[in-house]
């Protein structure tokens, strides 16, 4: 009896030591449509300009759009307590930016009444319910307090030559009351990303941050904003223009563009202005063929920090490096800080105190922080996570902070002051319920004598002794890069989890490689990308004995769907493709797209031109190629957002004719209120649930 009580009594102790392993080591599964598109969604963290405070938006979506709710989020930079939520709407909030006391939050949100998105402020110190401080019927964003904390700084879109708001009404009015309906144009583009342009143009207002104060269109009845290429800058949330108050207040720091007329023909240009608070015509600080944007100052005041690309003829590629100028401005004295650097500049901070600027970029998959001096030339690696993305990077008094993600960590916000720490766990616990494998990176020389980087992904539950098809996912851009990043389009994990190894490979023309990786692509714009996505997949057969080299199958989206189409028609190694948003033929993408004249450098000559690339690198002129043993033959699903002016609909549409005419099996999946990308929850649980069915059918 005594033994039995001892074996009970043992029992009970590993029954509850179990209980506590479980608890502490929660079931795993493989990744889900819901956990993808339910997983919170954590923005870039704003640090306080004293450097205690970091605030940031978090996202809880849903399948219903109205449902989602996006709030505000204040996280102490001081010590280790949790982030508190401190707005509670569920319209999103935008442009989060400090009063320079570290007191108040302006930011941009659409609330109760309003028809536009305004200005609101929210008094941190005192509580209460956000004030909102603009009424403009165009509407405002970006707000930028000044340095004295009296004034506000914000964008808004305005109709020609409308000199206040009254005439912004009336200029709307008879818009709305006309009797006809039609657009016209005497610019290019007509049209930008998934949107129809209309006349109005990004100008800069300041207004007293008191509600009801008179809000002053700087930009008003000046000879800048009258001129026919003055623009701000496109970007996928439409046109947008970049502005920063100078250190004293006495002038206001922007870009424009003055060449937005010849964009059909030449590179458009973003330069340097400024202007005084009151208004006035600009005066303008760069005249030179390049490009610059991400505007702010340094800590002290006597530099201006910004971007700059050269915008170098006849290249398709320039690297974005940091620059400088001394402020006041002098033109003379501007110091590119990267020269010597062969990576592209993706995002810069400047906290105070220190004599450095520190900065990420790309590089094999993975993006890291660095930093350079004042001076420039000296560029060094700082301390981050051996994996994964650093993005959103930010500095406030002596405080550096942004997120980081990876394939197998959705964002967190982190601290970068004396190396790499991680500050929320809004998705820790979620995530820690989900199987995914950490992404596995390779490298190979291909035949053209490049190096070329590669990353697969393997399944939940995955079994080193069995045999798993492969997917090789192409990346669009073309200058742009596979990075370890938890992704809600194209999600690694969930497009493999039916138990595929899905392969990301960096061809020519990525970026991440440097400035000739990236331009490599130019005068071969499919071909040579191709043959290195079919290589790398030969590697990784050759690597790795978990791979089935019989069952294969390919596609992507966007330049990735272009090259999905061009294997399609050139090798039969496949046996399936998904092709979404993908370039059928390269003179009708020219011709239908919201970009033509970097096309047109990257093929050679314009379309009437004797360059050979537009007709020998369109897959539609290699789809009947079926005495070489290749062409048209191999299953296709072809999906497209209706409304994607990126790669128009009739990319599509001629894909899936073709098809049909040559009797391959196709589908065509059209998503009528989809643009360049599905942002659509049950669209994308669609979407997904057809991927996989088409994996599925073929490879069995």
């Amino acid at each position: 009896m005594k033994n039995v009580r001892l074996f009970l009594a043992l029992s009970s102790l590993a029954l509850a030591a179990g209980f506590v392993r479980a608890a502490e080591a929660p079931a795993k599964h493989a990744i889900t449509h819901e956990d993808v598109w339910l997983m919170k969604r954590v923005g870039a963290p704003v640090p306080s300009p004293d450097g205690k405070w970091a605030v940031f938006s978090v996202t809880e979506p849903a399948y219903d759009a109205k449902d989602t709710f996006s709030d505000l989020w204040l996280k102490s930079l001081a010590d280790d307590t949790p982030a508190r939520r401190i707005t509670y709407n569920k319209p999103a909030e935008g442009g989060a930016n400090w009063s320079p006391d570290g007191k108040k939050l302006a930011f941009t949100a659409k609330r109760d009444a309003d028809e536009v998105a305004q200005v609101y402020v929210l008094d941190l110190a005192n509580g209460g319910e956000a004030e909102r401080i603009t009424s403009l019927s165009t509407g405002a964003g970006a707000p930028k307090w000044s340095p004295d904390g009296k004034s506000l700084l914000f964008v808004s879109n305005v109709y020609p030559g409308a000199a206040n708001d009254d005439a912004n009404k009336k200029a709307a009015k008879e818009r709305k009351d006309r009797k006809y309906n039609a657009r016209a144009y005497e610019q290019f583009p007509p049209r930008f990303w998934m949107a129809w342009l209309d006349d109005r143009k990004p100008h800069l207002f300041v207004q007293e941050a008191k509600a009801g104060a008179a809000a002053r269109d700087l930009l008003a009845d000046t000879k800048l904003a009258a001129s026919p290429g003055f623009g701000g800058s496109f970007g996928s949330e439409g046109e947008s223009m970049e502005a920063e108050w100078a250190p004293d207040g006495s002038a206001v720091v922007f870009t424009a563009t003055l060449n937005r007329e010849e964009s059909a023909r030449a590179n458009v240009n973003t330069q340097l202005f400024s202007v005084g608070p009151a208004g006035g015509e600009p005066a303008r600080l760069t005249n030179d063929g390049s490009s610059y944007g991400s505007v702010s100052f340094s800590p002290d005041g006597r530099t201006l920090l910004c971007t700059t690309d050269a915008n170098t003829p006849d290249k398709v590629y320039d690297l974005a490096r940091l620059a400088s100028f001394p402020w006041p401005f002098y033109a003379a004295g501007r110091k590119v800080l990267t020269a010597s650097l062969d990576r592209a500049i993706s995002r810069y901070a400047a906290p105070a105190g220190s004599d450095r600027i520190y900065f990420t970029l790309e590089h094999a998959g993975i993006e890291q922080l660095h930093s350079v001096s004042y001076a420039g030339g000296d560029v060094r690696v700082e301390a981050s996570p051996a994996t994964g993305t650093i993005a959103g990077l930010s500095a406030g008094g002596k405080a550096l902070t942004g997120l980081w993600d990876s394939a197998t960590s959705p964002a967190e916000v982190y601290s970068f002051n004396g190396g790499p720490k991680r500050l929320t766990s809004i998705n820790t616990a979620k995530t820690a319920t989900l199987d995914l494998p950490p992404l596995e990176h390779f490298d190979f020389r291909a035949s053209d004598g490049r190096e070329i980087h590669s990353m697969i992904v393997k399944p939940a539950g995955f079994d080193p002794a069995k045999k798993y098809p492969l997917f090789v996912v192409i990346h669009g851009g073309a200058a742009s890069m596979w990075h370890d990043t938890f992704v809600l389009r194209w999600n690694y994990h969930l497009l493999g989890a039916p138990g595929y190894i899905v392969l990301l490979t960096d061809y020519k023309g990525s970026t991440g490689y440097g400035e000739e990786f990236a331009r490599a692509i130019q005068l071969d714009p499919l071909k040579g990308p191709a043959d290195e996505v079919n290589e790398a997949a030969d590697e990784a057969i050759k690597r790795y004995s978990f791979i089935d080299a019989s069952r294969q199958a390919a596609g992507g989206a966007s330049y990735g769907g272009h090259l999905a189409n061009w294997l399609q028609a050139t090798t039969t190694r496949y046996k399936c493709f998904i092709s979404h948003a993908g370039e059928m033929d390269l003179v009708m993408q020219w011709g239908t797209s919201d970009s033509i004249f970097g096309r047109e450098v990257n093929s050679g000559t314009p379309i009437w031109g004797d360059s050979k690339v537009w007709r020998e690198q369109s897959p539609v002129m290699q789809g009947g190629n079926h005495a070489k043993g290749t062409g048209f033959v191999t299953p296709i699903l072809i999906t497209v957002g209706e409304l994607d002016f990126r790669v128009p609909m009739n990319n599509a549409l001629m894909n899936f004719a073709t098809q049909q005419r040559l009797g391959v099996p196709s589908k065509l999946l059209v998503f009528p209120e989809a643009g360049h990308w599905i942002l659509r929850g049950e669209d994308s649980r669609y979407w997904y649930g057809e991927v996989h069915a088409w994996l599925a059918k073929y490879l069995k």
